[in-house]
Formats: C-alpha cells, structure tokens, sequence
C-alpha cells in the first residue's frame, strides 16, 4: 500500500513491469489521467529501466489528441487549491505545490484570480509544473501564459504535463525504500 502523504509506490520498476494490465493502468491513471496515455504506456511494457519508460510516456504524452490531454487536465487541481483527500494522485500534487502553502493571501488571491482568467481564456485548467517554484513565480509564468495564442499554450500545457508525469513517473517506479 503506498504511503499517501508521500505517494511513495509500494514496488519498483520489476514489479510495475509484471502487474496485469489493469493494475498498470491504474497505476499510470495516477501519473497522468489520460486513458489513452495509460492504455498505450501499459501496453509498451516491459520497459528495461526508467529512461525507457519516460521516453514512451514522453512519446504517447506528444501524439495525444487534444481531447486526451483535456481529460488528463481534468485531474489537476488550480494552482494555488491544494487537493484534498487520500491517495497518490493527491499526495503528488500536494508535494508539487508546496511552493503555494505558505504563500500570504494576497499572492493567493492573485493566483486565483489568474486561474479564473486562464480557464476564461482557455478553457481548460492552468497546468505547470510546479515542483520547485515558488507561488510568486507561479503567479509570474500564469501572468505571462496569458499572452500566447492558442497554438503556443498547447504546446506549452504538453510540455508541462509531461514534465509532471516524468516526476510521478519516477515515483511510481522508484524501488521500494528509494534505492535504485
């Protein structure tokens, strides 16, 4: 059973590679809520390490049809909203936007005003990838994405979510107890 504050997975890439194939995509549902992305990662398998396994996801991840990467946005919280309940979907997501937990209500208000003006304009979620980065920083990349033309902000989304499913990726397939 993984550990839900940490989302830590409960095996390894040996172990991933052996699930049936329902248990895998489930398990690639976590790191990016695409059916399709989790059908066709499940269906490479097995992969001969980690590098494998990111450059199929990052493949499948760059050939998706808008609509399946609308429905992996789907799964992301607002930056700035932290997500609540069990499971790794949410630890990872919790983790990936520490950045925002002790940001002062005002940057907090800005992101979520900004949130509001994206899905305006968009339509969809504001994905990034926010591990690392800082609210205000957050708040900067939004202010700038909201410039780009359509074109240039699906490019960039794709960009974003494979950098996330890259990180969770990682942590699915890391082995047990974090030694590789």
């Amino acid at each position: 059973m993984p550990n839900v504050e940490t989302g830590a997975p409960p095996y390894g890439l040996a172990v991933f590679n052996q699930l049936d194939a329902a248990r895998a995509r489930e398990e690639l549902l976590a790191c990016c809520a695409s059916r399709a992305f989790a059908e066709r990662v499940a269906a490479g398998r097995p992969y001969s390490d980690t590098d494998a396994l990111a450059a199929e996801a990052g493949r499948v991840l760059a050939e998706l049809p808008w609509d399946d990467v609308l429905e992996a946005l789907d799964a992301h919280p607002r930056i700035g909203e932290r997500p609540r309940g069990p499971g790794r979907e949410a630890a990872w997501s919790r983790r990936e936007q520490a950045g925002t937990a002790h940001a002062d209500r005002e940057v907090l208000e800005a992101l979520a005003a900004g949130n509001a003006a994206y899905e305006e304009r968009f339509g969809h979620v504001y994905l990034v990838c926010a591990a690392g980065l800082s609210a205000e920083e957050l708040l900067r990349r939004l202010h700038a994405r909201l410039d780009n033309d359509e074109e240039t902000e699906r490019r960039i989304v794709r960009e974003e979510l494979a950098a996330i499913t890259r990180l969770r990726l990682a942590g699915l397939v890391a082995p047990p107890g974090g030694a590789r």
